[in-house]
């Protein structure tokens, strides 16, 4: 069984910069990734990152966030920049075990607001 556990959330003011963690339990992973899903709204993918390969950003938070990560940790990084209060969301971490399946955080929080 593998446990994912987000931090980083918090209440930002626009134009501000949060980065979100993701460490992952044990296992190999092939793709990790971000979604977000804000009030009354799907959830929606942020951004990915194969474990090889070039990385996948939704259109509205390309050249603002940027996705990266540590597999000697096991860990994912979602580094967000001029945030915008459209980015208000609770942003939920995934990774897909190889041989496996798709595992999920909790989520965490991020606000943006003056």
């Amino acid at each position: 069984q593998v446990q994912l556990v987000e931090s980083g959330g918090a209440l930002v003011q626009p134009g501000g910069s949060l980065r979100l963690s993701c460490v992952a339990s044990g296992s190999i992973f092939s793709a990790m990734g971000w979604y977000r899903q804000a009030p009354g709204k799907e959830r929606e993918l942020v951004a990915v990152i194969p474990r090889r390969g070039n990385t996948n950003y939704a259109d509205s938070v390309m050249g603002r966030f940027t996705i990266s990560r540590d597999n000697a940790k096991s860990t994912v990084y979602l580094q967000m920049n001029s945030l915008k209060p459209e980015d208000t969301a609770v942003y939920y971490c995934y990774v897909d075990v190889i041989g496996d399946r798709r595992y999920w955080g909790k989520g965490t929080l991020v606000t943006v607001s003056s």
